[in-house]
């Protein structure tokens, strides 16, 4: 064999092992990305579950309160829809949502003491709030495996293997600015 021969094979063969390596390392990205879906899903799924109980538990109590309790119903639909779509762009608006009329929703419990010593809507009040932070926590983990996923699809060499095998950027979970800003200490007390 000639040795010109042999130097171009195993330069072909290093630059196959060499794709195979950012392939294999793109898929893992891919996965890690879906998987971090995947986690933030089941908990959506749970706090879907537990709303209506809730809702359920204040109705019995809040007579008056019928609007507050629709809108919760309302940005529960929301979240669902945008969940079984994988929509995330239409998730984070949804979301915002939803937190804001819990948040209204526990608030105006306060004016309820009758509701606040029931033991269902305590347990269910610690359940959903509980469930809010592990859903807060998966969503930077969802982030950071996105945003690990969307560089390694944009950086040499890997953006030629990308874009051949079609590997797409996946969204990031984005929050309403009302989610994002400073609260306003001051007016809680006020």
């Amino acid at each position: 064999m000639d040795i010109t021969l042999i130097i171009i094979l195993g330069l072909i063969a290093a630059l196959v092992m060499y794709v195979v390596v950012i392939y294999n390392n793109l898929v893992s990205l891919k996965h890690s990305v879906s998987k971090a879906w995947s986690n933030i899903d089941v908990l959506l799924k749970q706090r879907h579950d537990e709303i209506p109980k809730l809702v359920e538990t204040c109705k019995q109590y809040m007579k008056h309160e019928q609007e507050t309790l629709e809108k919760v119903m309302q940005a529960r639909s929301a979240v669902a829809s945008a969940r079984e779509r994988g929509d995330v762009s239409s998730l984070g608006p949804a979301e915002s949502q939803l937190r804001l009329g819990l948040g209204s929703l526990f608030a105006l419990a306060e004016a309820y003491p009758d509701l606040k010593a029931n033991d269902n809507f305590k347990h269910l009040q610690q359940r959903i709030s509980g469930l809010e932070e592990a859903i807060a926590d998966r969503r930077e983990f969802y982030n950071e495996s996105v945003n690990a996923n969307n560089v390694r699809i944009e950086q040499f060499p890997d953006v030629i293997v990308a874009r051949f095998l079609n590997f797409k950027e996946r969204d990031l979970l984005v929050f309403s600015e009302e989610e994002t800003k400073d609260v306003d200490v001051k007016a809680l007390f006020s």
